[in-house]
């Protein structure tokens, strides 16, 4: 398959100016989890940033919604896999979440398939992830399980996790480095057991 026409299954990737490399969003809308913690003060969706600013663009919801509607498509995986696989690092969801058990199954065919590409998937779908367990997970992709409230602790059931805090103890460098990666890559590390991001 070509990247040309893996593009008309699944639309173009997204291109966060925060990450060494594309990722995969659909509109944070759907999110099954998070939908709803958008509407409670003090969790980590509350305010959230894909709900606002250049992702509420004509264009961007546009992308989102031709996204999400390929998920179902019988080559989705195979076209994911063509346009990722000369990626060095790869993000899943820098907006919306994960849909399905089947979903997520996807993606791991998809990580499998690009074993040259390092892949992060932050989630809060806990009742999906609940059906795999870490050696089912290939060894190029790290999910992190993340906390629903902020300076809440790290969740106890996945072994890789991430947090918000709006006081001390962040660890994403990101604020301090012009909100971007730089060289930085612990999201990516499975020797980073939690990564703490700064409330914004």
């Amino acid at each position: 398959m070509k990247v040309k026409d893996a593009v008309k299954i699944t639309h173009t990737l997204s291109k966060p100016g925060k990450m060494p490399g594309p990722a995969y969003s659909i509109s944070a809308k759907n999110c099954i989890t998070g939908a709803k913690l958008a509407k409670i003060p003090g969790s980590v969706c509350s305010g959230c940033y894909a709900l606002k600013g250049r992702y509420m663009f004509k264009n961007t919801k546009s992308a989102h919604q031709l996204r999400q509607e390929s998920l179902d498509h019988p080559q989705w995986v195979e076209a994911m896999a063509v346009q990722i696989k000369r990626q060095k690092w790869f993000r899943w969801h820098d907006a919306g979440d994960l849909q399905s058990v089947q979903h997520l199954n996807n993606i791991i065919s998809v990580c499998k398939l690009t074993p040259g590409t390092m892949h992060w998937l932050p989630t809060r779908e806990a009742q999906i992830l609940k059906w795999f367990t870490p050696d089912m997970i290939p060894t190029n992709l790290i999910i992190r399980l993340s906390s629903h409230m902020i300076n809440q602790g790290p969740a106890k059931q996945w072994p890789h996790t991430s947090t918000v805090t709006d006081g001390e103890g962040r660890t994403c460098p990101a604020p301090d480095q012009g909100g971007i990666c730089g060289d930085c890559r612990s999201c990516w590390d499975r020797d980073t057991k939690n990564v703490c991001y700064g409330k914004h």
